[in-house]
């Protein structure tokens, strides 16, 4: 069989490998091909041992699905790839009723099953917490204009310069709450989306951050020019990566180094969906780390490792991110931190769970 009779399996997430009855390697699907880092041409025709070193649980369930003919499943088992790496997975084998009598072998990581989990739950958990932060900014709103004025009002009255620094306190603190209800509700207005080149944002962004801080902080460019444009709003796109980006030199106390850093994914799983092509955007930091008692919470609206910290940039930036049909993750520890943000590249879709103007 020629690889056109595989076609179908390139649309799965999980990775899959196809052998014949000599436990000769007939196929990789691109999942694979990520998974095992190998090309199906360097391995088709070749043992299964050329792909990773099979430990026993690999080969007993060959085995026994070849001659019981049913399925076998294995759990958390630890594979040594062709360039020393180990990886720990779950697999399924098959044979396949015909005469080649083939064999098909599916693999998931064991993380990424976790990463799909913990995705799904954070998804959940944000449009929980984004209907909750409407209703509530909705319902403080109205309150806070009726404080502040008749703030306004008082000093009027009052017309003392003594009391009127009470008063100023009060209209300055509403003023506040006012921009922090407005930050969270700027998510949910219709995003303006055109043709953008990523490497112009991320230089608004650097020159922002330079401009707030001119001592003691260097923004790195680690740009790949030849990224294709990007179909997004420009200014939910900035201020993404603003946050993000504000975020560290906060941490960092505004003395340290970020880089900014921009390659192109191939064959990615964002939001459960297999993208052929994704846009990558990292922002890197040498700064003290994320916490680790918020690390699960860190999108979270209100949630923040710095004391004044409003714990509003990283939710903002996860919903922008979303509403692009992106994914955003992080690696974090003492001394580096690492954002990532994935686009996919096949065009624009406002995922249907994202916020919208109403």
């Amino acid at each position: 069989m020629n690889a056109s009779a595989y076609c179908g399996l390139e649309l799965l997430e999980t990775a899959v490998v196809v052998l014949d009855r000599s436990m000769v390697v007939r196929y990789l699907n691109p999942a694979a091909e990520t998974l095992f880092e190998l090309n199906l041409r360097d391995v088709e025709g070749r043992p299964l041992s050329h792909c990773f070193n099979e430990p026993q649980e690999v080969l007993a369930a060959v085995d026994a699905a070849d001659h019981r003919n049913v399925s076998v499943t294995e759990h958390d088992v630890a594979i040594a790839l062709r360039l020393g790496a180990t990886i720990h997975v779950s697999f399924t084998v098959k044979t396949i009723d015909s005469p080649a009598a083939l064999t098909v072998l599916e693999f998931r990581h064991t993380d990424q099953q976790l990463k799909i989990v913990n995705e799904e739950r954070l998804l959940v958990q944000q449009q929980a917490n984004r209907q909750l932060i409407r209703n509530l900014a909705h319902e403080i709103k109205n309150p806070l204009g009726g404080i502040r004025g008749a703030a306004q009002l008082l000093e009027r009255e009052l017309n003392s310069p003594v009391l009127s620094e009470y008063t100023q306190v009060i209209r300055d603190e509403t003023d506040r709450l006012q921009s922090l209800l407005d930050r969270l509700l700027t998510p949910h207005r219709l995003p303006q989306v055109a043709e953008l080149n990523i490497h112009e944002v991320l230089e608004r962004v650097r020159s922002l951050m330079l401009a707030e801080v001119p001592n003691g902080l260097a923004v790195r460019r680690d740009y790949d020019t030849s990224l294709p444009t990007l179909i997004g709003d420009k200014e939910q796109l900035i201020q993404a990566v603003l946050n993000i980006v504000r975020n560290a030199v906060q941490a960092m106390h505004g003395a340290g180094e970020v880089i900014l850093r921009t390659r192109i994914a191939r064959q990615v799983t964002i939001n459960r969906q297999r993208q052929p092509l994704a846009l990558q955007v990292q922002i890197i930091d040498n700064g003290p780390g994320i916490p680790e008692h918020i690390r699960d919470q860190v999108f979270y609206p209100l949630v923040s490792g710095r004391p004044g910290g409003t714990g509003i940039g990283l939710h903002l930036a996860h919903t922008f991110v979303l509403q692009h049909n992106g994914a955003i993750d992080f690696e974090s520890v003492p001394g580096r931190t690492v954002f990532t943000l994935l686009l996919p590249l096949n065009g624009w879709a406002v995922r249907p769970d994202a916020d919208s103007a109403k």
